[in-house]
């Protein structure tokens, strides 16, 4: 049979994460500045650079078009044009040609040839007033504007994008340059940052780390409101409730010690006398041996029961709980039934109405058995127990002497057994085991005297008169191993 592997304790789990997850905390804040960062960097310098952009060319279009149309107005300058280059007109940063409506080019400029377009020339044809493009002539760009200048003929201007090309360039050297140092201080900035900011988280990890090593679980030092100081005060308040369980772990295990030892020593002395009286050559009588062996057999009765009420109160793991809608008139019945045969010397005044619970059959029968077996312990021979069952509250009287008030907070406390309880059998753990249940079914539990002396022993779950109505209560609740140890 195969058996599935819990995706904790699967082998390579931590290779088949991210990468990020390999990282430290520092490293991944100090890398999540710098791309931050460093992606706003790039988005200002490109929105920069691309402002600086249209800007000049912007500049450059207009300035062109101005030229262009102040050149376009003194008529003699399409004739001059054709005897003296543009450097002789002033024009040296230019390049000046004039196209005629049969496309034909006249310049005296040297340099590669301008190729002239439809754009050009339906200026010049009269189709439009001007025109504005980019152009390449070799390996120079230039950009090119042609305004009309008189008839059938139109002015064209070609200026070099180099000067402007080389001012771009350098600003985006620049902003590289200046934009890489800024980064580079970013992530520094990143990691002094993380440095102090997780300081004391490093210091938090210190801490549970020394008490994961000693086991000593004194609550840490709280400072300051942060999420650190919640995660702090957190973890102290599981470090509270761990050495609460831990303290009644061990006061379990001593307290089961206790008990165990003295039935324990009675056990063996009894078997350590049965064993010389048989390795002897005569025997006891058979009234005194038929006592031993009854005295033996109720210690292993007892030490069966303790065993029992210590698996009950203190098993780490959570059975399987069979959650059923119970008559808890007939749970009481059965109780009863089972403590007659135990106590045939009491009389059990037995008065109950109908009463469903939503829980647990077999604990609620051990909590019920266990209230009458404390009233038959403490009523006298020929006593009366009165059992009251009515709207989900079970009442149990005995005629007993009572209880002190000194011990009434303690009486369903584990091991409590008060002075007059000592010389008594039992364990001190059925009343617990009794609150116990009561808590597990959202219950209640109260000790208090009853109205013609003796000890009134109440339980109190919720349920209805109806079967019906008893499913839609609150289910009971099963505890944890911390809540039972």
């Amino acid at each position: 049979m195969a058996f599935p592997i819990h995706p904790a304790a699967r082998p390579h789990d931590s290779e088949q994460r991210g990468w990020h997850y390999r990282r430290s905390l520092a490293s991944r804040v100090t890398l999540l500045t710098t791309l931050v960062v460093g992606l706003s960097i790039a988005a200002v310098a490109l929105a920069a650079f691309l402002t600086v952009r249209m800007q000049m060319q912007s500049s450059l279009d207009e300035s062109m078009l101005n030229r262009a149309y102040k050149a376009a107005e003194g008529g003699a300058l399409a004739e001059i044009s054709l005897t003296m280059p543009s450097w002789m007109l002033g024009a040296a940063d230019v390049r000046i040609a004039v196209i005629t409506a049969d496309s034909q080019v006249r310049s005296l400029d040297r340099g590669p040839r301008l190729t002239v377009g439809t754009s050009e020339l339906a200026v010049a044809q009269g189709g439009s007033k001007q025109s504005l493009r980019t152009i390449e002539a070799g390996d120079v760009r230039y950009r090119v504007v042609t305004v009309q200048a008189g008839e059938d003929q139109a002015l064209v201007l070609a200026q070099s994008l180099e000067p402007q090309d080389r001012v771009l360039r350098q600003l985006g050297i620049a902003m590289l340059i200046f934009g890489g140092i800024g980064v580079l201080a970013a992530a520094l900035a990143g990691w002094g940052v993380a440095r102090h900011g997780l300081r004391p988280v490093r210091r938090l990890t210190t801490d549970v780390e020394e008490i994961a090593r000693t086991e000593d679980l004194t609550p840490l030092a709280v400072e300051g409101d942060d999420e650190v100081a919640r995660l702090a005060s957190a973890f102290n308040s599981m470090l509270t409730a761990l050495a609460a369980s831990r303290d009644r772990q061990r006061r379990l295990v001593a307290d089961a010690g206790h008990e165990l030892r003295t039935p324990l020593t009675s056990l063996r002395t009894n078997l350590d006398l049965l064993a010389q009286v048989d390795s002897a050559e005569s025997g006891l009588p058979p009234g005194a041996r038929a006592e031993l062996l009854e005295d033996v057999r109720a210690q292993i009765e007892e030490l069966t029961t303790l065993i029992g009420d210590l698996v009950e109160l203190a098993r780490d793991e959570p059975l399987t709980h069979v959650v059923e809608a119970v008559e808890l008139g007939d749970v009481l019945d059965r109780a009863v039934v089972r403590v007659r045969r135990r106590a045939p010397g009491i009389e059990f005044d037995l008065r109950s109405s109908p009463w469903w619970v939503t829980g647990e059959a077999p604990s609620l029968e051990r909590a019920v058995t266990n209230l009458l077996d404390n009233a038959a312990k403490w009523s006298p021979p020929g006593g009366v127990v009165r059992v009251d069952l009515r709207d989900g509250r079970l009442v149990v009287d005995d005629t007993g002497p009572g209880i002190a008030p000194v011990d009434l907070p303690h009486v369903f406390d584990r091991f409590y057994r008060s002075e007059e309880s000592r010389s008594m059998p039992g364990s001190g753990l059925g009343l617990s085991i009794v609150r116990q249940v009561a808590e597990r079914h959202s219950g209640t539990v109260h000790a208090g005297a009853a109205p013609g002396g003796g000890a009134r022993l109440s339980l109190t779950l919720p349920g209805s008169a109806e079967p019906d109505e008893a499913a839609g209560t609150q289910s009971p609740t099963v505890p944890t191993g911390a809540e039972r140890g």
